[in-house]
């Protein structure tokens, strides 16, 4: 199974295998830049971004170091608002409406996620990124072609076998084995509904399988939190790993105080997956919501939508000093979390690779 860094041009200085995984809402050019100059991938997360808005990113980032980067996007389906689906969803909030003293009736605009599309591509054109990374499988058979058009390496994740041969035939040169312990939303976009993630496994059963079934390399993701895990992938024959959760305290995130200080509570022991923030299922730090109306509610609008009732809730929560309606997105192993700068947490995961 080949490396990354055999994929790449060593002469941009790539040291090893070790991708920062995109955190869209809780980091952007400066974290990336970090674990980068540590010898790392820095992957900018463009979900929420605008085309202005990524290409002050990477110009921010380009200033910074000229290493690699990873620019990461979502390639779901937008969903048209469904007026009774939305009624419902609002109805079943209301008494959370009622204790704050909100009126149901101007609900805030939520942060929207967006797919890729062609005025992003045209940011990609102008940057000219080392690897572009998608989530929810790959945007369509022109927009991919306008990336590798670009030079990039084209990565994107998988939750099944039967995905990851999806990605394989249909253009990524990587696949990135989501194991079910990572956080954040899942990249599974193969199942008609993506609530059911009873076919997704562990990451140390996941990699050996999709290993055996693709032959691309695979990149593993999910759990891994320090120099041993990072030597566990590696020892499974992992092309390189992929780590998020780890760099949520560091000096460069963008997470909150409050989420910052879930991850450095007892409270981080206890993670699900959930739908009630975006509409599709996402590992986070369970809080009251979570708890109050079941972490997955089949009754939530389709991703990104639910997003929108839940926003005042949350708005109105964090005003007083309360995490009970915010995603503090966590992986199962927060262990590896530390208040130290990304290059330093990078070089202590680099470990692992020697």
């Amino acid at each position: 199974m080949a490396h990354i860094q055999t994929l790449l041009n060593h002469s941009v200085g790539f040291d090893f295998p070790l991708i920062q995984a995109p955190m869209a809402g809780s980091q952007d050019h400066r974290l990336a830049a970090a674990v980068a100059q540590a010898g790392g991938l820095g992957s900018i997360p463009s979900a929420m971004l605008t085309p202005d808005a990524l290409a002050l990113q990477l110009s921010n980032y380009r200033a910074m170091t000229d290493r690699p980067v990873n620019v990461n996007f979502f390639t779901h389906t937008s969903p048209l608002p469904d007026e009774a689906v939305e009624k419902t969803w609002q109805t079943m909030l209301s008494p959370y409406y009622d204790e704050f003293g909100i009126d149901s009736t101007k609900t805030m605009a939520a942060a929207s996620r967006l797919p890729f599309d062609h005025a992003m591509a045209d940011v990609l054109d102008a940057f000219k990124p080392e690897v572009v990374s998608f989530h929810f499988g790959l945007p369509a058979p022109d927009l991919l072609a306008r990336v590798k058009s670009c030079g990039a390496l084209v990565m994107s994740s998988a939750t099944t076998i039967e995905e990851a041969r999806w990605l394989e035939r249909n253009g990524a040169d990587i696949v990135i084995a989501q194991g079910l312990e990572a956080g954040g939303h899942r990249g599974h976009f193969l199942s008609n509904d993506v609530l059911d993630v009873s076919a997704q496994m562990g990451t140390f059963a996941f990699l050996p399988q999709i290993m055996r079934a693709v032959n691309v390399p695979v990149v593993a993701a999910g759990g891994i939190a320090d120099a041993a895990g990072v030597r566990a992938a590696m020892g499974l024959g992992a092309a390189g790993v992929q780590i998020g959760t780890s760099f949520l305290l560091c000096h460069e995130s963008n997470a909150s105080p409050m989420h910052r200080a879930a991850l450095g509570s007892e409270m981080a022991v206890h993670t699900c997956l959930t739908n009630l923030f975006t509409g599709r299922p996402a590992r986070s730090i369970v809080n009251r919501i979570m708890r109050e109306m079941g972490a997955i509610n089949r009754h939530a609008p389709s991703f990104p939508l639910a997003t929108a009732a839940i926003m005042p809730l949350r708005t109105a929560a964090e005003a007083q000093g309360s995490m009970d309606f915010s995603p503090l997105w966590a992986g199962q192993n927060t262990s590896g979390c530390q208040a130290i700068s990304a290059t330093e947490l990078t070089l202590k995961l680099a470990k692992g690779f020697s």
